[in-house]
């Protein structure tokens, strides 16, 4: 689709679906630019020291003095994202990108617009428009702070909802944001309030909350009736109690996903609601994880029709997003005397490290991890466990037999998966460094999986279907069919390896692996281009999810 076309009118709902000018539905695939406009302390390695935006900004300025600080975070802002990182997400295969925006970067606190800030958006959604992308508007940092914690740059309690000046701000803010962009198509909607009321503050403020959300909507729509309202539930956006009506017909319904099983079970609440109320539902957050994880979980939404945002693009020294900003030297030194375990650097010092890390932050310096958005689409080369067979249910991404779920994982899915000998599934994201769950699939004679892929280009795929632990490649190999056509499969090395007879097609493909006489059981198959010599080499059990580390503290 050309540019002309994308925006060539609004992105609404229609009949339960986001569908764009034409009406054709969408399924909407993002990025999140986490950090630029809104700093959290775990991004740049300053976790547990310096956590919210204000603190960050506060270290600054000790470092530097409030003049260098102001002219850092020009620059940051000018070279954290540019029109480089945009284009690089479109070609990606993105869609839109979703911006967290700090209030306190558009408004002051007597409520006058801050024209610098404003132009920050401005600019972005120019390079957006350009490039084809779309931009949800999220406001993550809201006047007062939402949740109580460092995310929204709060002050240790969501007073968004203690004090009505608060309130009012929020409201003439999304008023100006609303007037401001109404007329602008490359801007997908409006995402109302990141995360509100997490733990103990969901019972409290619920009703505040949910009558906040019909008063910001009201507000809205008296300046614009044309964009997308997106509401996120309580609680990291995993509570929707608060939807039992539907406040607005042009509107999303949006849950974030960290850190639990990719499994349908896990997100069946969110689809009950959407069905109920006749609205889509959306993925806005979820990332932060090993590449197996990606995998599944994003697999799951698209299986389901939900559209999705990954989280985030760019942080510091990281295996779990796209773009790994290469810390300078100088960097330990600061992180050491945030954290409160060395001394303050002097001050030119700090001023040449912060140069530095801005000049670091440009995609052409950073280190980019194309297994991260690889894992997203499933796109060769891959490296799957086998529990991510896909999610469109018996018939279409496994067999109609009735075999044992592992109890907690797909338990939905008539799949016999084995967890070694333990009784529960451990997390998937390593926060402690410790290997994936030693997750197999059993096939019995006959039963199948089959698993989403996408090739960039036409290629010969070798495609490695890897036993499990303690299990040998002595017996019958299972059978590997891809678009319907059975391959050649042969033992070598310790796995089975399917061969392409000749070039598959660019595009999305299915992969079904069926068990021969006397069944298999298999943990992992990796799916490379034959020809290309950067991944000759097989990508064998783990190699795209050493133990990466949870980012967040």
């Amino acid at each position: 689709m050309s540019a002309a076309d994308r925006f060539a009118g609004f992105v609404t709902v229609r009949d339960g679906r986001v569908v764009d000018a034409s009406g054709t539905p969408l399924l909407l695939r993002g990025m999140g630019l986490g950090n630029w406009l809104l700093a959290e302390g775990y991004m740049w390695r300053l976790s547990p020291g310096r956590e919210s935006a204000r603190e960050i900004e506060a270290l600054v300025v000790e470092l530097v003095g409030s003049e260098r600080a102001e002219r850092f975070w020009t620059d940051f802002r000018d070279r954290f994202i540019s029109a480089d990182d945009i284009d690089r997400i479109a070609a990606e295969g993105m869609d839109h990108v979703r911006l967290p925006i700090n209030w306190r970067v558009v408004m002051d606190p007597d409520g006058a617009i801050l024209d610098d800030g404003m132009a920050l958006i401005d600019r972005l959604i120019g390079w957006c428009r350009d490039a084809g992308l779309w931009v949800l508007l999220d406001l993550h940092g809201a006047p007062g702070g939402q949740t109580g914690t460092n995310i929204d740059d709060s002050n240790g309690q969501p007073e968004l909802f203690m004090d009505e000046r608060n309130v009012e701000l929020t409201e003439r803010l999304w008023v100006e944001l609303a007037t401001r962009y109404r007329d602008e198509t490359a801007v997908l909607g409006y995402d109302l309030l990141n995360e509100p009321l997490p733990n103990e503050w969901q019972h409290r403020y619920a009703a505040e909350l949910a009558a906040l959300y019909r008063r910001l909507s009201a507000a809205i729509r008296r300046v614009d009736t044309q964009h997308l309202i997106m509401y996120e539930g309580s609680h990291w956006a995993t509570n929707w109690s608060i939807f039992d009506e539907v406040w607005d017909p042009n509107s999303v319904l949006q849950f974030h996903k960290y850190w639990s099983p990719p499994d349908r079970p896990t997100i069946q609440q969110f689809i009950d609601v959407g069905e109920r109320l006749g609205l889509p539902i959306y993925m806005g957050e979820g990332g932060e994880n090993n590449t197996s994880w990606l995998a599944t979980a994003f697999q799951l939404y698209e299986d389901h029709g939900i559209g999705w945002n990954f989280w985030p693009w760019k942080k510091i020294d990281t295996l779990t997003s796209p773009c790994s900003i290469d810390a300078p030297s100088g960097w330990a030194e600061i992180v050491a005397y945030a954290n409160g375990a060395g001394p303050q650097p002097p001050s030119e010092d700090a001023w040449a490290t912060l140069c530095d890390l801005v000049a670091a932050s440009h995609i052409d310096r950073c280190t980019y991890r194309p297994e991260i958005v690889r894992a997203l689409f499933r796109r060769v080369p891959i490296s799957l466990p086998a529990t991510a067979f896909g999610f469109a249910g018996p018939g279409r991404s496994h067999d109609t037999s009735d075999a044992t779920p592992l109890s907690g994982f797909r338990s939905d899915d008539a799949v016999t998966i084995t967890l070694g000998d333990l009784d529960e599934l451990p997390a998937f994201e390593h926060t402690d460094g410790t290997p994936d769950p030693d997750l197999t699939v059993v096939l019995a004679e006959g039963d199948w999986v089959a698993y989403d892929i996408e090739s960039v280009d036409t290629a010969a795929l070798d495609i490695d279907v890897w036993p499990a632990d303690g299990s040998t490649i002595d017996g019958t190999a299972p059978l590997v069919v891809v678009d319907g056509v059975g391959l050649d499969v042969t033992a070598s090395d310790g796995c089975w390896v399917a061969r392409s007879p000749g070039p598959v097609r660019s595009g999305r493909h299915v992969v079904r692996v069926e068990g021969p006489a006397g069944g298999v059981a298999f943990r992992r198959l990796d799916v490379r281009d034959r020809a290309d010599s950067t991944t000759s080499e097989r990508l064998g059990h783990g190699a795209l999810d050493e133990a990466v580390g949870s980012d967040v503290a």
